[in-house]
């Protein structure tokens, strides 16, 4: 008898437990100080989504959200910083494919592992790039680039080592078997201005660092990377319509939070910054700069970093791609 209720005692202790956590995991998190979103790579698209998100997540939260930024490294000092702070909701980072899904497999030495370091909150937008030409290269669609570049020698620019306008045209030079001598840049700026001026042939570039040039006959715009065409430039194809199935080379922009930062923090973040991405001011704006809005769940981010970890890994195993 005395065991019985002792048993008794003990699972009512435990249900009662049960329930209490369930409680505490049910509840809304309520930031009690404020967030920092860290932005590692200064004059981006990064920061203008960050300071685009951050006002209207601070009037959602009632906490002031302060948008830091921390360049270096390709986004890897700010990417670090982030990855060594408490994972309690309060530090965040406004990631990309560079330190994220393509440091992994360019720079071994990488001092985090972004699969398991960082918690993925929400991948806020996608956009893809130009094919470009200065148009001393006399090709007008992307078959007779091709066709071209098995003929002629060619220079092709990048923003740097190791970007996405670097390893779309490595991506593109596996597909259709060609050869182009590459000339990294630091930065979008220099290298549009000599594309412009001629000093390289062709580059890969996002719509907003372009598409003035190619409205003034500076440059030729051939193709887009992506899965589909640029709403702006529906007559421009995309490189997988026009002979190669299943090319697509996007560039990324997402929330994260330090690894191991607690599911109800990552809910909460989740549901606020997908409300606000998806909001019609916000998405205009975004849409406006030629953004893809995706808002995705965390769950949906994290397969897609996944994904895109694995497309760049081989491309850049296969080119021989080697950071400077």
């Amino acid at each position: 008898m005395i065991r019985n209720i002792r048993r008794m005692a003990l699972l009512g202790a435990a249900l009662a437990a049960c329930c209490t956590f369930s409680g505490v995991r049910a509840e809304e998190w309520k930031p009690v100080k404020p967030i920092r979103i860290v932005v590692p790579i200064v004059g981006s698209t990064n920061d203008v989504l960050a300071r685009l998100v951050a006002p209207e997540l601070q009037a959602a939260l009632g906490q002031p959200v302060v948008v830091e930024n921390k360049g270096g490294g390709g986004g890897l000092i700010g990417t670090s910083d982030v990855v060594k702070s408490a994972p309690d909701g309060y530090t965040l980072l406004v990631g990309f494919n560079g330190p994220i899904s393509i440091n992994p497999t360019l720079l071994p030495q990488t001092p985090y592992d972004a699969q398991k370091d960082l918690t993925p909150i929400t991948l806020a937008v996608k956009a893809s790039q130009f094919l470009v030409v200065n148009p001393s290269v006399p090709a007008k669609t992307l078959e007779e680039f091709i066709d071209y570049a098995k003929k002629q020698h060619m220079s092709y620019a990048s923003v740097s080592v190791g970007s996405s306008s670097h390893l779309t045209m490595e991506m593109l030079k596996l597909a259709a078997h060609i050869d182009l001598t590459h000339i990294p840049y630091r930065g979008a700026g220099p290298a549009v201005v000599d594309l412009v001026g001629g000093q390289v042939d062709a580059a890969f570039l996002v719509p907003g660092n372009i598409q003035e040039y190619a409205k003034e006959g500076r440059v030729r715009l051939l193709a887009s990377s992506g899965e589909k065409r640029f709403a702006s430039a529906p007559n421009v194809p995309t490189v997988a319509e026009r002979g190669f199935p299943g090319f697509n080379a996007t560039s990324w922009i997402g929330f994260l939070a330090p690894g191991g930062t607690p599911k109800p923090v990552i809910d909460r973040l989740n549901k606020e910054m997908v409300r606000i991405l998806k909001s019609p001011a916000i998405r205009k704006q975004l849409e406006d700069m030629e953004f893809d809005v995706v808002a995705t769940t965390p769950q949906e981010f994290s397969a897609w970093i996944k994904e895109d970890t694995e497309r760049w890994a081989k491309v850049i195993k296969t080119a021989g791609v080697k950071a400077n």
